[in-house]
């Protein structure tokens, strides 16, 4: 069950990183367009709407591969001088504070897309619906989550293999 869980946190935190990238490389493209177009007075309309949604999705949506890869900062010093076990111990308890603690941000970032949606709100300039990027956050709050979740049941399990 471990391993399927460890294969399903793998293939979903790839298939988001990929999104993230290719958001990433539109987001690239559409600065150097409205550079361009700046050269000739005719700045592309909602590029700094656009930059703002798609960078909360690029960052949410990295943040359960970047913890897969262990990419986060993690000052450890202190821990490092524990023994194993005990080290083991404080991750787990980190694992399951960290997995509950994005869990209902999650939550209430879901919630407040809900409520986006109900309203219909929409972004100022370009007047386009921004409740999917919401939820968009939402997921990637889920997903690291998950990977703590995943992190936790290995280390219970008592399996290194949680990079």
């Amino acid at each position: 069950m471990v391993e399927f869980l460890n294969r399903v946190n793998k293939v979903v935190n790839d298939v988001l990183m990929w999104v993230a990238g290719c958001m990433l490389a539109f987001m690239i493209i559409l600065t150097c367009a409205n550079i361009f177009c700046r050269l000739v007075w005719l700045p592309i309309r909602g590029t700094f709407e656009l930059m703002g949604y798609f960078g909360a999705v690029v960052t949410a949506f990295a943040l359960g591969y970047t913890q897969t890869k262990k990419g986060h900062i993690a000052v450890d010093i202190v821990v490092l001088g524990f023994p194993p076990r005990v080290r083991a111990v404080l991750n787990a308890i980190n694992c399951a504070i960290c997995a509950v603690f994005f869990i209902i941000v999650g939550w209430q970032i879901w919630r407040y897309a809900t409520n986006l949606w109900r309203t219909g709100e929409v972004t100022e300039t370009l007047r386009i619906i921004y409740y999917p990027f919401t939820y968009a956050v939402a997921v990637g709050c889920f997903a690291l989550a998950f990977v703590f979740i995943v992190h936790l049941l290995n280390s219970l399990v008592g399996r290194e293999g949680t990079k």
